[in-house]
């Protein structure tokens, strides 16, 4: 015998039905949305912009970080040298805090030694004005962690006085997050390590 409590049981199961369907596809829409919006994300972040006269930032070409890995390498290692070596009495303090943005616990390590041995004091005792003239760099790219080799010509003044360092040191680049402005390039200095340092005569500066 049909009652009409049969049809309410009815509704009520059809009504649940059609709410565990709603949620399912909400959910599903939730991360389809969020997995979209972190691959163009990353897109973006290896991407190349140019920023015109009037602030805007405007996208120059899509290409992958593959294709530009290489001169990004070269790139950061001529920053990092030129933050690290290139030192005055003025400036060191900026210069040292924007380098240790872009290596390990290595590049600390060396920071630290050099803290200790007194350079930094020597610059402003001596009023030294330390410049970096060329970075040179090799990056093998076969396989992460791309080691390197980074030939650096440095001058030296002191007073009128001006002596021509050439540095050889070694490491490797570890991708890593991209970072505005500190890291731009998404790599990070690893096993860093001063290998020579020779004064240059006349005849080879």
């Amino acid at each position: 015998m049909k009652t009409p409590y049969m049809n309410i049981y009815r509704v009520l199961r059809i009504n649940r039905i059609v709410v565990l369907a709603v949620v399912i596809m909400a959910f599903v829409s939730m991360i389809f949305a969020l997995t979209t919006i972190y691959r163009l994300n990353n897109q973006m972040l290896n991407s190349a912009f140019m920023v015109n006269t009037h602030g805007k930032v405007i996208p120059l070409k899509l290409v992958s970080q593959k294709e530009t890995l290489e001169v990004e390498a070269k790139a950061h290692l001529d920053l990092f040298h030129r933050y690290f070596y290139g030192l005055t009495p003025a400036n060191y303090k900026n210069q040292l805090k924007k380098a240790l943005w872009l290596g390990d616990s290595s590049v600390d390590q060396l920071y630290k030694q050099k803290k200790a041995d007194g350079l930094y004091n020597r610059l402003l005792q001596y009023a030294l004005q330390q410049h970096v003239r060329e970075v040179s760099s090799y990056v093998d790219l076969s396989a992460q962690p791309y080691r390197f080799q980074t030939k650096v010509l440095l001058e030296v003044h002191r007073g009128a006085v001006t002596d021509h360092y050439q540095l050889i040191t070694s490491g490797a680049l570890q991708p890593t997050s991209r970072s505005f402005p500190e890291n731009t390039h998404g790599l990070l200095i690893t096993e860093f390590y001063e290998n020579q340092l020779k004064k240059l005569s006349d005849e080879n500066k």
